[in-house]
């Protein structure tokens, strides 16, 4: 299996992730920027597709993108104040004390974060702003889903979870962050309008990446007709799910 600090498989079809993952709220950038010391720079880390980067474009006047894989970063949105580099999360970004604020989308969970948080430490302005967040595996308000999701979760993709899993199945509560903490407010992301959209959502972890890249099966296709059922009788759409944020200051 691959190993939990290698999170290229994702660039095996990079173009379905950046389609099938869904845009952060608009609102997580209106108060990230309202609490950041300046508008001038922000580094998203961990990019991948750049889905968080292209939203910080618009609040900050320059945005330095990065990620460790190459397939990913060809898929993100360009924008003219948004400069994208190849660099792992540990790499030196060679900034000192230029940026004020860091972001993390639904990556963190794969660094070194010892070295990566000193990386942040020292690119972070006096007072700038680290942000991190997640999302843990959704729920519906059907009970009948909701246990066709467990299944798939547990009896499917169960082997397949890698160590960094216990940090987005713990909210972000377990993962260690060295900075003084900021209370963040309630944030939600829309995952999908119909079945086929949560399917095509849950395709894109990383245990069901992992299954596929090693089996050459589909993960879901035991469970696809199970959730078309359940959609139809019980799930009130759009389906959302919470923001998991550890957001702090240097």
């Amino acid at each position: 299996m691959t190993d939990a600090r290698d999170n290229r498989f994702f660039g095996h079809d990079a173009g379905g992730y950046r389609a099938r993952r869904p845009e952060y709220p608009d609102a997580l950038f209106d108060w990230l920027a309202q609490i950041a010391p300046a508008r001038t720079f922000a580094w998203d880390c961990g990019t991948g597709a750049g889905l968080a980067a292209r939203q910080l474009a618009d609040h900050f006047q320059h945005v330095r993108a990065t990620d460790a894989d190459a397939r990913l970063l060809a898929q993100a949105a360009r924008a003219a104040n948004i400069d994208y580099a190849l660099l792992s999360a540990e790499e030196d970004i060679d900034l000192d004390a230029q940026v004020d604020l860091i972001t993390c989308a639904c990556s963190a969970h794969w660094f070194d974060l010892n070295r990566f948080y000193a990386q942040a430490r020292r690119a972070l302005k006096k007072d700038g702003v680290i942000a991190l967040w997640t999302y843990n595996w959704p729920w519906t308000s059907s009970a009948s889903m909701n246990h066709v999701l467990e299944r798939l979760k547990t009896d499917i993709l169960g082997p397949w979870w890698g160590p960094e899993s216990v940090y987005y199945f713990g909210r972000y509560e377990n993962l260690p962050f060295p900075f003084t903490e900021i209370k963040a407010p309630e944030f939600y992301v829309e995952v999908a309008q119909t079945c086929d959209d949560l399917l095509d959502f849950l395709s894109t972890w990383s245990a069901a990446t992992k299954y596929k890249n090693a089996t050459g099966a589909d993960p879901l296709a035991p469970v696809r007709p199970m959730f078309a059922e359940a959609w139809r009788a019980e799930v009130s759409a759009p389906v959302k799910v919470p923001l998991h944020l550890r957001v702090g200051r240097r």
